[in-house]
């Protein structure tokens, strides 16, 4: 009889072993992986200054917002105030490098971290911390950025940006299996992090000239071209200095050109707007130059719905045809915007371009913007503004601006500067 009590004793008691082995092989799991066994899942996200920003929990923290990179190497944290809360177990401390024409920046490795994004988890992950938000990236998305992202989340699985519906597919490779409805395939390589295609090609005049690229979902541009001494790339004939962007280590200079067409697989797009930047801002930095002449961002990838798959090293190109026709544009302004405040909708002018609509209106550094063509900017976020100073030459624009206290009422045509 106590032999049969013990058998039911030991009986009652395994739904709770269980259930601890079951809770320790949780906690113990490690790396990316998608909770509840869900073989995927639907992301939605949001773009800003054709950026793709999605929302993501470190540890136990708020939701933050990180763009999503397909060549970042590590969880960078370019805000540290966002997760000054948190108890992080600190490392070391590094120095990063990239583009941009600034010095390297100082920043700390957290260990043991876990990152979140709706059921796609990652556990015991390392994170690099910026000592201080000096990329401000905030104030040119117009909405708070808290970090970078992005290899592990493509290595891990496969990967459908849907640009249109504003949507990621996330898939386990093992359950993922490629139909010729969703796309045309292409072969990518991976190097150092990054998914470099061999199926771009500039055509000028007639000549087709093919480059490798890296496709880079953290670019807001269409197509950057870095031209150096040893290849065959030259400058368009007609060409603007600008600001290109913000690297990693500031600002990013050079020239803007067009570009005739530029054959993207078996896709034609025409009258291409590239950048050409600096090489003391981009190409010397970079150690992978002589593997690659440039990169392909989100304005031209937004044209498409790009299925990533790291694991068969391959690529989905499925066309939105309304926007292959769309024009290819650059600010017609003059003036460069940047977002401040709590909230990111003050604006004020952070450059203006000598001889442009903007300067011969008057307009200077410093000013904010208060009104856009009878609409207050706090009604706008910094992509709208983008948008609005970005289409139809010859458009009239009215700011309402304020300058050392007084209000001043200024207006100009919108002129295509390239």
């Amino acid at each position: 009889m106590a032999r049969r009590y013990l058998q039911l004793a030991l009986l009652s008691m395994l739904p709770f072993f269980l259930f601890a082995q079951k809770a320790r092989k949780k906690e113990d799991r490690f790396g990316y992986f998608l909770s509840g066994n869900s073989k995927f899942t639907r992301i939605p996200f949001e773009m800003h200054a054709n950026l793709i920003v999605v929302p993501v929990k470190v540890n136990d923290s708020d939701t933050l917002h990180f763009i999503l990179d397909t060549g970042v190497s590590s969880v960078l944290i370019t805000n540290p105030d966002a997760i000054k809360k948190q108890k992080l177990h600190f490392t070391r401390k590094v120095q990063l490098t990239g583009a941009g024409e600034g010095q390297a920046l100082t920043a700390s490795v957290a260990i043991g971290n876990t990152i979140q994004m709706s059921k796609m988890m990652a556990t015991h992950q390392n994170m690099v911390v910026l000592d201080e938000d000096v990329l401000k990236l905030s104030e040119y998305v117009g909405v708070p950025i808290d970090g970078i992202f992005g290899y592990d989340v493509f290595n891990n699985f496969v990967v459908t940006i849907d640009f249109l519906h504003r949507e990621l597919l996330l898939v386990r490779p093992e359950s993922y299996k490629y139909r010729r409805k969703q796309g045309e395939r292409y072969p990518i390589v991976i190097e150092d992090t990054k998914p470099y295609a061999d199926v771009v090609a500039l055509v000028e005049g007639g000549r087709e000239l093919p480059i490798r690229v890296v496709i880079d979902t953290g670019a807001g541009h269409a197509l950057l071209i870095d031209k150096t001494p040893t290849n065959k790339i030259q400058l368009p004939q007609k060409v603007l200095r600008a600001q290109l962007g913000r690297g990693l280590n500031g600002v990013i200079n050079g020239n803007l050109g067009r570009i005739d067409k530029v054959r993207f697989g078996k896709y034609e797009l025409e009258n291409v707007l590239a950048s050409f930047p600096d090489s003391v801002s981009f190409g010397v930095k970079l150690a992978s130059r002589d593997e690659r002449h440039g990169n392909i961002g989100c304005e031209l990838l937004r044209r498409f719905k790009v299925t990533f798959n790291y694991a068969d090293r391959y690529m989905i190109l499925k066309p939105v045809k309304r926007r292959l026709k769309e024009t290819f544009e650059h600010d017609m302004s003059g003036m460069e915007v940047r977002a401040k405040g709590d909230d990111f909708r003050q604006y004020y002018i952070d450059k203006v371009v000598e001889d442009s609509p903007a300067w011969e209106a008057g307009l200077q550094e410093g000013d904010e913007v208060l009104f856009i063509n009878n609409k207050s900017s706090n009604d706008l976020i910094i992509s709208e503004i983008y948008k609005i100073l970005q289409k139809g030459e010859g458009k009239e624009i009215s700011l309402l601006v304020r300058r050392n206290g007084s209000i001043q009422f200024v207006k100009f045509q919108l002129k295509r500067m390239i």
